[in-house]
This record gives structure tokens, C-alpha cells and sequence, in this order.
């Protein structure tokens, strides 16, 4: 039977206890409104750990002004019902004074990496995320904490601020989890019209295409680039934030493709804005 915890104390005395007895614990941090990415990510933590925790908290660091804080979809009792069949043991659902009560003044940045790809147009978010997954793995206390890789950048952030704070925890990062059209599976799918949801699969129909180009041997990262671009201007639905290649070591842009290369995209279809990429 999943058991959930309303409240941080609770929460840092479970994992005390859960430590003490030896089992090691798998974590899953969310904002809830579960899609199969996120079972795949929880059903792995199970086959690793003795327990897994799910963490269910809209984090209203991460947003910015005129973002979708208040509209973002939740429904807990269908999430609760999803973990639990998922195998989860724990779910954590803090609420928001617990986390950030009065008189708050802490965050955690990873420094340039944050302001880059998404960060450039949502400045606040990556520090929203840092901070609020330092706290969750002080609270949970976590052997492993499992991330996927359709927020490849969030990814790649949190790895830095583990490793920076010399952070005992491993971080596992899973599979992009995708509809049976290549549509990156996401909780802001929703938001989508008819017309919107079928351009959306442009993201990742030109994400392949770029894949099949440099497996034919092209490297140039601007033709690469400008190829998604043209792919992604073919439908009037789609308004393109970014669409950039860079170094998974650095986050730096690249001339040159090569092995180590994210191809990320971000846009805006209506009032959902999408990402999705490829590692090579």
C-alpha cells in the first residue's frame, strides 16, 4: 500500500528511518500529472532500490511571470492511483509553506548553465529547479534519483550540481518516453488544440531527419540547425524558441557534431511551449 507524506519532518524522519535499516532509496521528483515517462522512470527505481519515493510538488520556483503555475494539470488521486501500480512506496506532497516558509532567502544556481538553451528565455527556472532538488535529496535522503532525458538541460544541470557539491547520490538518466506518432510524451500535451497537437510532431520528425543527416556523414552544425529550423517553420502553429547544438560536457555551441552533441528544440504551439532533443 503507497503511503503518502504531507509534510517535510515526516518525510526527513522516514528516510532517517529507511536509512537506518539499511535499504537504499530510489527518487523520482515530479510535478505530477503522470504520463508514461514518468511510470518508466519510477518502475526502474523500483528494480533498483529497496523503496522508492515520489516526489508530487509543483514547484512555483521554476516559473516565471505570465508561465503556467496556476494552470499547470493536477489530479492526485489519479497520480496516487498510477504510482501505486507502478510499485511506488512513497509518495512526498509537500505543501508550498512547508517548502518555502516565511522569511525564505536560499536558492541553489549552477552558475551560466542555468542562463543557456531554455534558461534564456525562463531565467528564474533553473534555479527554481537546483534549489528545489537540493532540498528534496536533503529530505530524502536518495541513493539514486531518476531524471529523463526529454529535459536533457535539466539533466545535465543537476548532474553539475551534484558532482559542484560533491553530492552523495547518483543520478540515472532515462529514455525520452514517446507517442506512438514521436511526440515526446509531456503533462503540457494537454494544453494542445487538434490543429496544435498535429504540428507538434514536427519536433521530432525534424530531430530525426537531423539524426539521419549526420549518420550520412554531415557534421556542419549550422546546416544541421538550419534543416530543423525549416522543418519547424513548414507549420504556421509552430513559433520556434531555440533550436541549438551543443556539448553535453560544456553546454557550449559546436561547430561540428560529433559524439557528445545535444540537438535541442524548444517552441511554442498556442499557450504550450515544447521541447524535445537528440544526444549523438
Amino acid at each position: 500500500m503507497i503511503r503518502t507524506i504531507p509534510a517535510v519532518e515526516e518525510m526527513q524522519k522516514t528516510a532517517a528511518t529507511l536509512k537506518q535499516d539499511g535499504k537504499t532509496i530510489g527518487l523520482v521528483p515530479t510535478m505530477g500529472y503522470f504520463h508514461e515517462g514518468h511510470l518508466s522512470l519510477m518502475r526502474r527505481s523500483v528494480e533498483d532500490n529497496d523503496v522508492t519515493i515520489v516526489t508530487l510538488f509543483v514547484n512555483p520556483t521554476q516559473f516565471g511571470q505570465n508561465e503556467d503555475l496556476d494552470a499547470y494539470p493536477r489530479d492526485f488521486e489519479r497520480d496516487k492511483n498510477m504510482a501505486e501500480e507502478a510499485g511506488v512506496d512513497y509518495i512526498f506532497r509537500p505543501a508550498n509553506d512547508d517548502m518555502y516558509p516565511g522569511g525564505y532567502k536560499t536558492y541553489v544556481k549552477v552558475e551560466d548553465w542555468s542562463s543557456l538553451l531554455c534558461g534564456a528565455s525562463r531565467p528564474v527556472h533553473f534555479r527554481g529547479v537546483t534549489t528545489i532538488c537540493c532540498k528534496l535529496f536533503n529530505i530524502c535522503r536518495p541513493d539514486r534519483a531518476y531524471f529523463g532525458l526529454k529535459d536533457a538541460q535539466q539533466y545535465l544541470v543537476l548532474q553539475k550540481m551534484v558532482r559542484d557539491l560533491n553530492m552523495n547520490l547518483e543520478l540515472v538518466p532515462m529514455p525520452i518516453v514517446r507517442e506512438g506518432d514521436g511526440l515526446a510524451m509531456s503533462s503540457r500535451n494537454v494544453y494542445l488544440t487538434r490543429a496544435e497537437r498535429g504540428a507538434a510532431v514536427l519536433l521530432s520528425r525534424s530531430l530525426a531527419e537531423a539524426k539521419e543527416k549526420i549518420s550520412g556523414g554531415e557534421t556542419d552544425a549550422e546546416s544541421i540547425k538550419r534543416g530543423i529550423r525549416d522543418r519547424l517553420n513548414s507549420s504556421e502553429h509552430v513559433k520556434i524558441d531555440y533550436v541549438e547544438a551543443v556539448s553535453t560536457e560544456t553546454l557550449d555551441p559546436v561547430s561540428d557534431v560529433a559524439a557528445g552533441t545535444l540537438i535541442a528544440v524548444a517552441a511554442y504551439l498556442g499557450k504550450a511551449r515544447l521541447i524535445d532533443n537528440i544526444i549523438i
